[in-house]
């Protein structure tokens, strides 16, 4: 009835500015886009032979995490991953199987860590969407580099952003709800923590104790405890398979779980939301999501 749609349609090129802003972002409505990003040299360049002598050496920043779910719930606490400080030729090392390891290895920081941290790379690329910044009027916030194994996951969360996900190498799978699934989608507040590896390798999980406690989702999309979260039997997930060269549009407040093939390589641009009349139809469902709850 809001016309969402049944599957994730494909553009087959990317759009102007007027008839992207029109079919898509204002409806608040997910999109693939082929051919928008074929001319960014990292899709031939960017094999890990090719990271491994442009940034080699360097100090970076990986998450690392026992189970692969970095900012997830897990033993009744939010608990983000260990930012660990490493070369990354050794973290590559991890990820081409050379060094193994029980522990989870994922390039991630989202603090447009492509520019901050691989400002290498920006040259195979774009430091913005031509297309998408004049749609919005704005630039990017922030532009993120992505690379990790296999069993990283992306547990189900949305973001106040307009995400352009650009895949160049691998595979990137989305399990998306819309906005409007938010009264299937249950919330709780946990104790903030951090994962923390102890000198024998071992995990501990620290509390941050001085720290506010994180709303966040408890569910597993992908096996959902229907007898604990009853409510989410009546929500419609869309799943859709991002590919090297393709580039997915998320809307700002859609609900998303990631997970992707084994060194997948990807780069995303996050535009601020506006807030307008489609945030406050979002809050007010929020609202009065948890006030049935309270009832």
């Amino acid at each position: 009835e809001l016309g969402w749609p049944e599957s994730v349609p494909y553009l087959d090129r990317p759009p102007s500015p007027l008839e992207f802003y029109r079919e898509w972002v204002s409806p608040n409505k997910p999109c693939i886009i082929r051919n928008a990003i074929s001319h960014w040299p990292a899709l031939k360049k960017w094999t890990l032979a090719y990271l491994r002598k442009v940034v080699g050496p360097k100090v970076v920043s990986v998450a690392v995490t026992p189970n692969g779910y970095a900012d997830a719930v897990f033993q009744n606490r939010f608990v983000m991953p260990e930012e660990h400080q490493m070369p990354f030729m050794d973290f590559l090392d991890i990820v081409e199987k050379k060094v193994t390891s029980p522990n989870v290895f994922y390039v991630q920081k989202q603090c447009s860590n492509l520019t901050e941290e691989f400002p290498e790379l920006v040259c195979d690329v774009q430091p913005d969407i031509p297309w998408m910044s004049e749609a919005l009027g704005k630039k990017p916030d922030a532009v993120n580099f992505w690379l990790g194994e296999s069993a990283a996951v992306t547990s189900l969360h949305k973001d106040h952003y307009e995400n352009l996900y650009c895949v160049v190498s691998g595979e990137k799978y989305f399990l998306l709800h819309p906005p409007s699934d938010r009264p299937f989608i249950p919330y709780e507040l946990y104790q903030p923590a951090t994962y923390h590896i102890s000198e024998d390798g071992s995990f501990e999980i620290v509390d941050e104790k001085t720290a506010e406690k994180v709303p966040w989702i408890p569910l597993d999309p992908l096996n959902p405890d229907l007898e604990l979260y009853p409510e989410y039997a009546q929500a419609k997930p869309l799943q859709c398979t991002v590919k090297a060269g393709e580039m997915l549009y998320l809307p700002s407040l859609w609900f998303h779980h990631v997970q992707q093939s084994h060194g997948c390589i990807a780069v995303n641009y996050w535009y601020d939301m506006e807030y307008d009349i489609k945030y406050s139809y979002y809050q007010l469902l929020d609202c009065l999501t948890k006030t049935v709850k309270m009832l």
